[in-house]
């Protein structure tokens, strides 16, 4: 996917504070071109390391994830320690071998036949592979925020990460203190990375909340887009209070 997957939340950040928002195209995907040398999920995370001391410096920053980006998001807390304000994570990798994941069936709770036969076929097929809900709005919130990507990334690319798909080290086990105030949003009925491996990871940070969300995929900020709204809005007066806590009458949006 590209940085449009993620384009619909950002109302959530517009209406609590003055956040300087940034959205990524990781190697490989959207409009960011990668050479010969990408060829693992270390690769895209040392490239990404480098785009945050070059964007931010010693700036704080909070950090948003999605997906293989959740991973990628953990690297980055375990990178910068303290520096990251807090972390969201979004239907996040916490297992890199799909083998290993512990998944619920697939699952559809609304079906529209109908729908689906309106498409073209690979939109249909790609919709249909991850679409718990397949209604008009659900479509249409996919067409604008995942299609894009799924027809912009580079194939070659991204067989070579998928082919070196663990970090080289678990971030968890470079760091086992971060305290910056910690979101875990999974799906219920989400088949791809699952829910119950993120809950064992959440124990791992220090002020980590966990919301399952009821009637959501692997794209479960699609699938259930005013819960997810609700809970990164309580996720940000979290990060300002802490903010707040730490330097009494200085809260200033980053």
């Amino acid at each position: 996917m590209d940085h449009r997957l993620l384009l619909g939340l950002d109302p959530v950040f517009e209406s609590h504070g003055s956040w300087r928002r940034i959205y990524v195209d990781l190697p490989g995907m959207g409009a960011s071109v990668a050479g010969a040398e990408i060829r693992s999920t270390d690769d895209v995370a040392a490239e990404l390391v480098a785009f945050v001391r070059a964007t931010f410096g010693s700036q704080k920053f909070a950090v948003l994830g999605n997906s293989f980006g959740g991973m990628l998001s953990r690297h980055l807390v375990a990178e910068f320690g303290d520096q990251v304000m807090g972390m969201a994570l979004l239907c996040p990798v916490v297992v890199a071998d799909k083998a290993r994941r512990v998944l619920p069936p697939a699952t559809v709770l609304q079906q529209d036949s109908a729908l689906l036969a309106s498409l073209d076929p690979d939109e249909a097929s790609a919709y249909a592979e991850l679409a718990v809900l397949q209604t008009q709005e659900n479509w249409a919130r996919f067409r604008d925020s995942a299609l894009p990507g799924l027809r912009a990334f580079d194939r070659s690319v991204i067989g070579r990460i998928a082919g070196n798909y663990s970090l080289s080290c678990e971030p968890e086990e470079r760091v086992s203190n971060y305290t910056g105030p910690t979101l875990f949003i999974t799906g219920r009925q989400d088949h791809v990375v699952g829910f119950e491996d993120q809950q064992r990871l959440a124990s791992r940070y220090a002020d980590a909340t966990v919301r399952v969300l009821e009637e959501a995929g692997h794209n479960a900020h699609l699938d259930q887009p005013e819960a997810t709204g609700a809970e990164l809005g309580q996720w940000l007066n979290r990060i300002r209070q802490a903010v707040s806590d730490r330097t009494p009458g200085s809260i200033s949006g980053q």
